[in-house]
């Protein structure tokens, strides 16, 4: 079995530990069944962190060639072709097949719309691993050990061969359990405690949501529920935005932070957009603010006062124009001593 090893949380996802690049794959999401369990709802739908399940799903399967949901259509944030088993509800193995129908990729990866901490890094990682070695599928299991065929990649001549043979043996697929259709696959595992975790019911559900708005989880899914909802499909360096917020909130003032990455992204865009653009119009910004906050730390004399003589500034030691504190009565200059140390603003009470 192929090690793995997954960036931030541990357990999060299942990523080779070579960095191979991920392969090309197709992706079908199984997203009918009756939702007993949360009394019929449209599980789907559910939203987790201002997403639909079906929609955080998509979104980590998003480097997918094709993607093919099996259920009835509805409206999605990323693009999908739609596909039903026949007759509707006749259960996961006749889903997958309808799914498999509308593929054409050889490595195709197979997932259930339930699954809020799914990530992008867990499907390439899947996907690279059944690339790299000759099982016939990798897939995931749970904090129980358990295998999750739904959180997997399969070879797609594989899963077309094991079909076949199942549809022989039962004159159709309806009502056939996945493992009947996973017992006849050579298969690799790897842990995926998190990854696997799905939502059966108004439990899981809340869980799912207190645990998106943990603090060393809540601006990630802020940022990827943000880009999903305005359409977005960027990549950028959010600690380096970060920087720049607090240098501006810091240095200028706490209101300057949020405009401030507004006029980023704004220049940004003007600049053709992408994550190079986004980087320098940053790197502009950010000089800017720290050029602001060294002046105020400078201290500005009040007009016609004289220098103090018993605190010289530096620029008056250096023989430059002199400066000092400012006048009596006066705000302190932004940055200056006092404002209290610098703080990102998602550190505000």
């Amino acid at each position: 079995m192929t090690a793995y090893e997954s960036p931030g949380t541990p357990g999060d996802g299942a990523v080779p530990a070579t960095g191979a690049a991920p392969a090309g794959y197709d992706a079908v999401v199984l997203a009918g069944g009756g939702a007993r369990r949360l009394g019929g709802a449209d599980k789907p739908g559910v939203r987790v962190g201002g997403r639909a399940l079906l929609d955080r799903v998509l979104a980590a399967c998003a480097g997918a060639s094709a993607t093919v949901v099996v259920a009835g259509p509805r409206p999605t944030a990323r693009p999908v072709a739609w596909a039903r088993e026949d007759p509707p509800g006749a259960g996961p193995v006749a889903a997958l097949a309808a799914g498999l129908g509308h593929t054409t990729a050889e490595r195709v990866v197979v997932l259930s719309a339930d699954l809020p901490f799914l990530s992008a890094a867990t499907v390439d990682g899947l996907v690279a691993a059944l690339a790299a070695g000759s099982a016939e599928g990798v897939l995931v299991t749970d904090a129980d050990g358990r295998d999750q065929p739904l959180v997997a990649a399969y070879r797609a001549s594989a899963l077309r061969r094991e079909l076949a043979a199942l549809t022989a043996a039962h004159a159709g697929l309806a009502g056939l359990p996945l493992r009947r259709l996973t017992g006849g696959l050579r298969l690799d595992r790897v842990p995926g405690p998190v990854a696997s975790f799905d939502c059966d019911t108004w439990d899981d559900i809340a869980t799912a949501r207190a645990r998106i708005r943990e603090h060393e989880h809540v601006l990630d899914e802020w940022i990827s529920a943000a880009k999903d909802e305005l359409g977005l499909d960027l990549d950028v360096d959010t600690a380096v935005l970060l920087d720049l917020a607090r240098d501006a909130a810091h240095g200028v003032a706490r209101p300057a932070a949020p405009l401030t990455t507004f006029l980023v992204g704004y220049a940004a865009a003007r600049a053709g957009g992408g994550p190079e653009a986004v980087a320098e119009a940053a790197r502009k910004a950010a000089a800017l603010a720290l050029r602001w906050q060294e002046e105020g730390a400078s201290g500005t004399e009040a007009p016609g006062a004289a220098a103090s003589p018993t605190a010289p500034s530096s620029a008056a030691a250096s023989g430059t124009a002199a400066s000092g504190t400012a006048a009596p009565g006066t705000a302190p200059a932004p940055g200056a001593a006092g404002d209290g140390p610098a703080a990102r603003p998602d550190d505000a009470g």
